[in-house]
């Protein structure tokens, strides 16, 4: 691996399942801390803010602060008040993100569907039933567009693979005849972001990622080097079965200051 001059990060399923620390991950992100390597902890997760995401993590011995920390709803906020300024937006998510919305109008549930010029798909969770998903649909067949955080299928907590917005996000697509723009991960857009907060090339960074797809292939079409935990979401099949090859596996984010070559030196 050439020199690395950033390190973009996921947090579900990298340093943490179910909030809780995988083994060597507090230490190893310690290291590249450290050694001065800027990085960035970019997650699809919108169930928290980045503020509550960083105390989360501090609490559990992480060397992180909110600066730290680039999550989807920010990406997307910035996306809809540079090219959507003063929509109306409906969103469908499963957590309070509103403090990482800033700028972001909401319609509340007393709006109609004809109050709506967007429809801002987050993760899901027990929100995400009939009425709810009727209620978008209605919008988007009165015309308002698709935005969604990310794609995500699934993720892994300490009961197992749960159900994501993915799923329920391809069924809007085919219902009402529309494709969503994503604004999280895999979007160029996100790791164009979380650079350019960086100060860093596409050349000189590496992604760090439980999802081949979505973290790891997405990062690497977009000039990253990918690096694949087998941690998380990870599955052999998802490997076998993917788009492409990641640059580098590893066992866990424990490995990766030994692949930075930041051990021993």
């Amino acid at each position: 691996m050439g020199p690395v001059r950033a390190v973009l990060i996921d947090i579900d399923g990298v340093l943490t399942v179910s909030w809780q620390p995988l083994p060597g991950a507090v230490e190893a992100l310690r290291e590249i801390r450290a050694a001065g390597l800027p990085f960035a902890l970019v997650t699809n997760t919108t169930s928290r803010t980045r503020a509550s995401i960083a105390g989360t993590l501090a609490d559990t011995g992480f060397p992180v602060t909110a600066e730290d920390i680039l999550t989807a709803p920010a990406v997307t906020a910035a996306y809809l008040t540079e090219r959507f300024p003063g929509a109306r937006c409906h969103l469908l998510n499963s957590g309070d993100i509103a403090a990482d919305l800033e700028g972001v109008s909401l319609v509340g549930e007393a709006g109609g569907p004809g109050d709506v010029d967007v429809v801002l798909v987050g993760g899901a969770g027990p929100e995400f039933g009939y009425e709810a998903l009727d209620r978008a649909f209605g919008c988007l067949q009165r015309g308002a567009r698709l935005v969604a955080m990310h794609r995500n299928l699934y993720w892994r907590t300490a009961e197992g693979l749960r159900l994501d917005s993915g799923a329920f996000l391809a069924g809007l697509e085919q219902a009402a005849r529309t494709e969503a723009v994503v604004t999280g991960k895999p979007s160029p857009a996100f790791f164009t972001a979380a650079l350019r907060r960086l100060g860093a090339g596409p050349g000189e960074a590496v992604m760090v990622g439980d999802d081949i797809e979505s973290d790891v292939l997405a990062a690497q079409r977009a000039g990253l080097t990918g690096v694949l935990v087998r941690t998380g979401k990870y599955l052999p099949e998802t490997h076998r079965a993917a788009s492409g090859e990641p640059d580098h596996v590893v066992d866990s984010f424990a490995d990766l200051p030994a692949l930075l070559g930041l051990r021993g030196a």
